[in-house]
């Protein structure tokens, strides 16, 4: 495939669609890294491919129902108690044995589990691109809030009960919005690109950053830069998005070597 089929008009909202989503899960990213959570994007992405497959055998719509179960997955968690990342490896666990069961009841079921291996970002459409875009005005209006209390919660665990505040909702907020997210996130480029987004990149910012800011800031800007790579390589190569993205991004990890402490 030639390399001018990325300037082709019914690539441009696949890439519109995958260049907000690399700019949000590395965000989110930092903050579960934050947390000591992250294998917690894995456990939700994860449910939400299982909620995929299932609600297509079964259900529809079928993006209501990988929202749904990420989304429960997560207030589940939070209301179980902070258990860490614990409760996320049985997400895995749970995941993905619902995800190959369930492919296993129809054809469309199992086209859609190998897409959400393999991260097909060329098929997404207008509704992947409005979903992505609510995230992202979303992310706006709710990380100014969410921030400094997550940074609150993990330094100064017992600030909000000193304060008489005995049930502070914002990990509960946070958990279902990563939820949410991460369910989006997998649908439109796969489990493991979704994964490796909210992973890599914070791995890699906070060895090199100084400050929180500068570590969200990089977070998203490395996540955008592999996504730019990625999608320029994966198309002309013939190959699928997801696999090349985990690739990029596996080659950037040396970065952290640049860190001075």
């Amino acid at each position: 495939m030639s390399v001018t089929a990325l300037f082709d008009r019914m690539f441009l909202l696949p890439f519109a669609t995958g260049l907000v989503v690399a700019i949000l899960l590395p965000l989110l990213g930092a903050f579960i890294r934050l947390r000591e959570e992250w294998l917690g994007a894995m456990g939700l992405a994860q449910i939400s491919a299982a909620g995929v497959v299932v609600g297509a055998v079964f259900f529809e719509p079928t993006v209501l129902v990988a929202l749904g179960a990420a989304a429960l997955a997560a207030a589940v968690k939070t209301f179980f108690g902070r258990s860490g990342n614990d409760s996320f490896a049985v997400m895995i666990l749970v995941g993905w044995s619902l995800a190959l069961i369930g492919a296993s009841f129809s054809a469309h079921g199992d086209e859609l589990s190998h897409a959400l291996t393999q991260g097909q970002i060329y098929f997404s459409g207008v509704s992947h691109f409005a979903g992505v875009l609510l995230l992202g005005i979303s992310a706006l209006a709710l990380l100014p809030w969410l921030s400094p209390r997550l940074l609150l919660s993990q330094f100064f665990p017992d600030h909000f009960r000193a304060n008489g505040i005995q049930n502070p909702h914002h990990a509960l907020v946070f958990d279902v919005f990563a939820a949410v997210t991460l369910a989006v996130g997998t649908i439109t480029i796969g489990v493991m690109a979704a994964f490796a987004l909210v992973f890599v990149p914070p791995w890699i910012a906070f060895r090199l950053s100084h400050g929180w800011k500068r570590t969200l800031l990089w977070s998203s800007g490395i996540g955008l830069a592999a996504y730019l790579i990625a999608f320029a390589a994966a198309l002309p190569l013939d190959q699928p998005f997801g696999p090349v993205l985990v690739v990029v991004l596996l080659l950037m990890t040396p970065l952290r070597l640049l860190s001075r402490h």
